[in-house]
């Protein structure tokens, strides 16, 4: 088989089944080469997902342009109303506090399962006329002024204008295209799962930095449930999973007692964990391929934002192409390079926000700690820069 395309997106994650929708539906020809993935299972009455994104105000936007949003599960979809932020220092600890009031906006974010977001996607694809789903591992890629090809193991060849590396951190279609990066460990796991609360969480999203233990999160989900994300240093990381989920609950009281109460695993054999490191790349794009995703940046995931700039990428993506001359084609060098623009300043403030807070916050010098702490507790006291911070945060200008 020889598929020819105006793009083809290589990748099996969300990042690259939305843009596929998108593009198809600007009336572009599609090919997505999505592996042999196991079909989602995101059912209204399927087991809690661990797996969790907190979508912000651009993601929102995507998803719905892609007529994504409204076939969620919308009884498993928990706005987050406000935010509340902890420094480590007991009583002298640093607070920050935001909320939806004062962002003038319904909701902050909210908190979707992977599986939920994914059944929606493979539902939407099904669908899509311009699409054309491809399955089997690459093994080749060649560009060339006029085309990308890329040879699978079959024998079948996918050609396209545009090539879209959706493939995830580790990513082939970077390693194809010769796409050096700087890779930094964290010494850090992030550690999932989900918990039963006493006490409502009213749609508040709790964080605790520390210095010692790492970055605690507990996510409001539907219902008295709360998701968990621990940046946790290697060596606790591997002591916290060796250990039943009660005894984690029991950790956890020591943050969350007073404003959530008792925590119950929700699910008590669910439980997972992956490394954190920052992955820069040296560009996003080559001749004939662009990135998006974790393929064109991986980031700490103490601001929740790694999956939204995926998003961010997809939307500027599909905003050069749509905005090109009508004589240049998909792959054109000067579209490629508007999109690489036109997202870096953004990956760039992600970067140096996340690499920075988590250096500052890994840190236990004495004087370090006290500072960090007022520093939380100025910005809670400057209603301007709050502002600033949060319209960041929704992924819309101040």
């Amino acid at each position: 088989m020889h598929l020819q395309t105006d793009v083809c997106i290589i990748g099996n994650g969300v990042i690259g089944k939305v843009a596929a929708l998108g593009l198809a539906q600007a009336g572009l020809r599609v090919s997505l080469l999505c592996g042999l993935a196991a079909p989602s299972s995101g059912a209204a009455d399927a087991p809690w997902d661990v797996r969790v994104y907190a979508v912000n105000h651009v993601a929102h936007t995507l998803l719905s342009s892609v007529k994504v949003w409204e076939a969620l599960h919308a009884d498993r979809v928990a706005p987050v109303d406000a935010m509340d932020i902890s420094g480590d220092g007991a009583e002298h600890a640093g607070h920050l506090q935001f909320d939806s009031y004062g962002a003038r906006v319904g909701e902050l974010a909210w908190i979707v399962e992977d599986a939920n977001l994914n059944q929606a996607l493979d539902a939407a694809l099904k669908f899509a006329s311009n699409v054309q789903m491809v399955s089997g591992p690459a093994v080749r890629l060649h560009t060339d002024a006029d085309v990308a090809r890329v040879a699978l193991d079959n024998g079948d060849t996918l050609a396209a204008s545009l090539l879209v590396g959706a493939d995830g951190a580790h990513s082939w279609v970077r390693h194809q295209c010769e796409i050096g990066m700087d890779y930094r460990p964290y010494g850090q796991r992030a550690i999932v799962t989900n918990f039963v609360c006493e006490k409502p969480h009213r749609g508040v999203a709790y964080q605790w930095f520390t210095s010692d233990e790492g970055i605690v999160a507990l996510l409001p989900l539907p219902g008295e449930r709360v998701s968990l994300v621990w940046s946790a240093p290697e060596v606790l990381a591997q002591r916290l999973l060796a250990e039943p989920l009660e005894q984690l609950a029991q950790r956890l009281g020591h943050y969350c007692a007073g404003p959530l109460g008792h925590l119950t695993p929700l699910q008590p054999e669910a439980v997972k964990s992956f490394p954190l490191a920052l992955i820069r790349p040296h560009a996003i794009t080559a001749p004939r391929v662009a990135l998006v995703g974790d393929a064109a940046h991986v980031v700490h995931p103490l601001a929740g934002h790694g999956m939204n700039l995926g998003f961010a990428d997809v939307s500027g993506l599909m905003k050069v192409l749509a905005e090109r001359e009508p004589q240049r084609d998909c792959g054109d060098a000067r579209v490629l390079a508007r999109y690489a623009r036109a997202r870096k300043e953004d990956i760039l403030l992600m970067q140096l926000a996340t690499d920075g807070l988590e250096r500052l916050f890994a840190s236990d010098f004495a004087p370090l700690r006290v500072a960090r702490n007022l520093g939380l507790n100025f910005v809670d006291r400057l209603p301007f820069l709050k502002r600033q911070l949060i319209s960041h945060a929704l992924g819309r200008q101040p």
